[in-house]
């Protein structure tokens, strides 16, 4: 368990604060701590302890664990306080206000615990059996005083903070995957492994399904909510992102395609305008959304080319009047046209409607493009562990990453997404 303190560069790219090192297996989530030089995990650690009633080497149980970890003098993060737990711990959710942290396991129950002020004694509270499989993701809502989760038994529950007694259930055909909750609304959005996102209004003891969003090839995989804008980001594994405008222009969306691996977290800077995402491979990627974005277009169906006119290989008729073998369909990415190879010769970037890599255009808008068009709309930088889990301390600018690798990772995302008091970030 070490930590690595860089001084700040002036290069525009995320700076690693520290490295936090001693986990014994997957850190499932890490959280900053607001206003304090902390870090809690939740991790999947299996570490030994002699069960009771049995003499020492007489058989042990492999228990899962929870820490915090505090910055000490020598600029080290070295663990204050750890819960162990009979399960793997694979969701967290934290309340800083109340010091109240949820913690959910492979056993689909979650753990409430009470922090202490000064981060050195954590005391148990209750469990909740929220799910029959592993917990994916919680969040706790003060203000009703319930806790609502997903898990890998497909559904999504809330449950009751004061009495610990289910309140509410709802199946998905999938399993549910992430979540985002609108506190003032009591609408639950709900990404599952089907690929689609499903908008519920929750109520006391029961729900209403309101919509469902598709547009991903992949499970859902990440999930950020902006009451403000309203605005709904998803990350998928189909390695892009796409941005729902729930509020004003209702059915809008904006794809983004700019990593090369599964998204698997996301945070919105509503104050800056924009989207900070992270991917397996450790991708990193910040997108400006302060601009006006255009929406990548419908992909159109054809018998025959929409340029050349040529039948495709199903289109037998044309084929046979025409005395000439059909063609594979393509789509251009920028008009949304059906189109041969020979009339898609050519690959382009096209950051304005979320393509910051090379795709598929027809030779037509190939022409149409500029240089200019070109220029990128967002910035990419590599983390250099697999990244599992992500989060954010917006008013400091922190990022928090884990993965895989075991190692938490912390970084000052400043120079990427702002670097005054004018923006928003105070001093640390």
């Amino acid at each position: 368990m070490a930590a690595e303190i860089h001084s700040r560069p002036q290069s525009s790219r995320p700076v690693l604060l520290s490295k936090v090192e001693g986990h014994q297996d997957v850190v499932s989530a890490a959280l900053l701590i607001p206003k304090e030089d902390g870090v809690i995990t939740a991790s999947e650690d299996r570490q030994e302890e002699p069960p009771a009633g049995r003499l020492h080497g007489m058989g042990r149980a492999l228990r899962a664990r929870s820490a915090i970890w505090l910055k000490r003098d020598s600029g080290q993060y070295w663990p204050s306080i750890y819960h162990t737990m009979s399960s793997p711990c694979s969701a967290m959710a934290y309340h800083h206000d109340s010091r109240r942290i949820f913690v959910g396991q492979d056993n689909g129950a979650i753990m409430e615990f009470h922090i202490s002020e000064d981060f050195n004694k954590m005391n148990f509270v209750k469990t909740y059996p929220a799910h029959q499989n592993r917990v994916s993701a919680i969040t706790f809502c003060l203000t009703s005083e319930w806790v609502i989760s997903t898990g890998h038994d497909k559904c999504i529950s809330w449950m009751c903070t004061r009495s610990g007694s289910m309140l509410g259930r709802h199946y998905f055909t999938s399993w549910a995957s992430c979540l985002q909750y609108d506190h003032e609304t009591r609408h639950a959005f709900v990404g599952d492994y089907s690929g689609q996102i499903t908008l519920l209004k929750l109520e006391q003891n029961t729900c209403s399904v309101i919509t469902t969003l598709k547009g991903h090839e992949g499970s859902i995989t990440s999930l950020w909510w902006d009451p403000v804008q309203r605005l709904l980001f998803s990350g998928a594994s189909d390695h892009s992102i796409i941005m729902w405008d729930i509020g004003g222009r209702k059915g809008r969306t904006l794809l983004l395609q700019g990593h090369h691996d599964k998204v698997q977290a996301i945070c919105y800077i509503q104050l800056t305008r924009q989207l900070v995402s992270c991917s397996a491979d450790g991708g990193i990627a910040v997108w400006n959304m302060d601009i006006s974005r255009e929406e990548a277009p419908q992909w159109l169906e054809s018998d025959s080319c929409q340029k050349c006119e040529q039948p495709f290989f199903w289109n037998i008729k044309q084929m046979w009047d025409t005395k000439t073998l059909g063609l594979r369909q393509h789509h251009c990415r920028k008009c949304g046209q059906a189109v041969c190879g020979k009339c898609s010769t050519k690959r382009s970037s096209y950051p304005i409607m979320g393509f910051e890599f090379q795709v598929r255009v027809c030779d037509s808008c190939f022409e149409s493009i500029k240089d200019e068009d070109r220029t990128s709309l967002a910035t990419f930088h590599e983390g250099k562990h697999n990244i599992s889990h992500m989060s954010m301390d917006i008013s400091r600018g922190l990022m928090v990453t884990c993965g895989s690798d075991r190692i938490v990772k912390i970084w000052d995302m400043t120079p990427v997404v702002g670097c005054s008091l004018a923006t928003g970030f105070s001093s640390r």
